[in-house]
């Protein structure tokens, strides 16, 4: 759904692409070996071991990448659009957080021509701010969209957009997400 309109609408998401559940009950831990991880704000998580890695999100977005054939995936979760030139790039910002997260998973044996990826997120948090006309969190998901496609990679699914935040439990291994709005 690369470069749909975000949901400003309130309703409850459109759900496209495989492995996106919509959230009725969080999945089993108990039938469920993979590790955990806690995905703060401002990180990147790459890896070749399945893991199970839950983050929140408002007006940020997480992007979430892996290689089908290889099992190798990761996962960041960026907080503004733009890293700006001059000063120290930082995952913090989603033209860095998306290239950063490439290169790990590349640099673990993912091949890039078999990316795949799935963004979430971009809410629109609190209105009226002059400095982002558009809203953050669209301006944080468009930026996902743009460095995605520059790239190559295709996005396979995507919730992003509406006025609530959301929890996503990504699994690294086969590219799997569970989404539930808060």
């Amino acid at each position: 759904m690369s470069g749909a309109p975000a949901d400003t609408s309130g309703q409850p998401p459109s759900f496209a692409g495989r492995g996106l559940r919509e959230a009725r009950s969080e999945p089993s831990r108990a039938t469920d070996d993979r590790a955990r991880l806690f995905l703060h704000a401002g990180q990147v998580f790459a890896t070749a071991s399945p893991t199970r890695v839950t983050t929140v999100l408002g007006s940020c977005v997480a992007v979430c990448g892996w290689d089908p054939d290889s099992g190798i995936g990761g996962i960041n979760h960026f907080l503004l659009p733009h890293w700006v030139e001059g000063d120290l790039s930082s995952p913090r910002f989603g033209n860095a957080a998306v290239e950063l997260l490439v290169d790990e998973l590349v640099d673990l044996g993912a091949r890039a021509e078999r990316l795949q990826c799935k963004i979430f997120g971009g809410a629109q948090m609190m209105s009226g701010n002059p400095r982002h006309s558009a809203g953050l969190g669209t301006d944080n998901a468009d930026v996902a969209r743009k460095a995605l496609s520059a790239l190559g990679i295709p996005i396979l699914a995507e919730d992003t957009g509406g006025r609530t935040g959301r929890k996503l439990i990504f699994y690294t291994d086969d590219g799997s997400a569970w989404v539930k709005r808060l």
